[in-house]
């Protein structure tokens, strides 16, 4: 026996999103939808009512939200499986990067006002603070002008720590 498999990124938009559901479904949501249901009556979890009753429902369907109940005992409506969408991989990985942004400022601040202060407290005349400034400083531009490597290679990471959760095994 197999089970249906969570279909939400073969519809043309994602009908469980607010935005979506108004939206007018095209004829590839509604073969989705049926693809489901044909899988779910092979399986037995359908009865032959049933499933004319939902295929009927599915055909008649006029908005992407109509869709998602026909299915929302047959697959996760959530994605409480794990499985994560690429738009909040994507999300995660961009805030990531704005941390390691504000890490580097931060530090670079930090570094600058306490060697500042230890060399005001000690007297000397030569201004020393400046060069555990610039070498902390370094990393401020680094992390401004690598946004793209740093968010692609944040989002790798997500996507693999994301398989070896859904069971995917190391496939890094």
């Amino acid at each position: 026996m197999s089970s249906s498999p969570v279909p939400w990124e073969s519809f043309t938009h994602d009908p469980r999103l607010p935005g979506a559901a108004p939206l007018r479904a095209a004829d590839q949501d509604r073969a989705v939808v049926q693809d489901v249901l044909t899988e779910a009556y092979a399986d037995g979890r359908l009865s032959k009512e049933e499933y004319d009753d939902r295929s009927a429902a599915a055909t008649g369907a006029k908005t992407l939200g109509e869709l998602t109940p026909i299915l929302a005992d047959l697959v996760p409506i959530t994605a409480g499986t794990g499985a994560v969408r690429a738009a909040d991989l994507d999300a995660e990985a961009l805030q990531r990067w704005r941390k390691a942004r504000a890490d580097s400022v931060q530090g670079l601040l930090f570094i600058a006002v306490v060697t500042t202060v230890i060399w005001l407290a000690g007297g000397a005349h030569f201004f020393w603070p400046l060069f555990p400034i610039l070498f902390v400083g370094m990393r401020v531009p680094q992390v401004f002008l690598n946004k793209r490597e740093i968010v692609a290679k944040e989002r790798a990471r997500l996507e693999r720590k994301q398989r070896r959760a859904l069971g995917g095994g190391s496939q890094d």
